[in-house]
């Protein structure tokens, strides 16, 4: 009779066990499901950035190159009066470049186009094909999200005119650019840039505000 209730004891504790381990099974594939959707979703959000760029000559010539994430101190009533920069000295060496617009208060640095963290999950992100400040009539395109993530560093560009100014420090040597023309491009998977070929140029590319069918193109020539 004893061994009886022994045995009855051990098959009710494996079932115990059983089902501890099926709840847990049942746990972790939940996790794994609501993850993979997540990363999916993520993913969806920041592939809307990823486009071809075709470059435009103001002639009309047309070329193209291959496809291709700081705080922003705003007033709290986002006015569009200059924002004193109280950030930490940025580190040159760290990175390829540097991308500074005081209006807005934005400093960022930027990596090689061959670096991991030239990516706009991480960075302001340069497209390949882009050219450093140096080279004469060429062109430093990068790109970043919009909105309110924290990796939406060009979430106030739209506070930018025609006429305001944007620096590039490379190798130590700082840029001038101001921009002279700003303009809309449908979100098709293709960016138009217009510019002057005969100017060195600096192209900033966001998510348009307030638009989730569009994003805007900031075309600045060096001063």
């Amino acid at each position: 009779m004893l061994n009886q209730v022994k045995q009855t004891h051990k098959i009710k504790l494996k079932k115990s066990q059983i089902l501890l381990i099926g709840s847990f099974l049942v746990f972790i594939g939940l996790i794994i499901i609501f993850w993979n959707s997540f990363l999916a979703l993520r993913d969806e959000v920041y592939a809307d950035l990823m486009v071809d760029i075709v470059l435009s000559n103001a002639e009309g010539n047309d070329g193209e190159v291959s496809s291709v994430p700081v705080t922003n101190n705003l007033p709290s009533d986002g006015s569009e009066e200059q924002v004193q920069q109280q950030e930490a000295p940025i580190n040159y060496d760290q990175y390829l470049g540097v991308l500074e617009i005081p209006k807005i208060g934005l400093k960022r640095g930027f990596f090689d186009t061959n670096n991991y963290y030239n990516n706009i999950e991480y960075n302001v992100a340069v497209v390949k094909g882009s050219t450093m400040p140096d080279i004469k009539n060429g062109n430093l395109i990068l790109m970043a999200h919009s909105g309110d993530a924290y990796i939406s560093y060009f979430a106030y560009l739209f506070l930018l005119n025609v006429g305001d100014n944007a620096y590039i420090t490379y190798q130590k040597k700082q840029y001038k650019f101001q921009i002279v023309n700003i303009y809309d491009v449908p979100k098709n998977g293709r960016v138009k840039i217009q510019r002057n070929y005969d100017r060195t140029t600096l192209t900033l590319i966001t998510c348009t505000k307030n638009n989730d069918q569009s994003q805007t193109v900031y075309i600045a020539e060096l001063v």
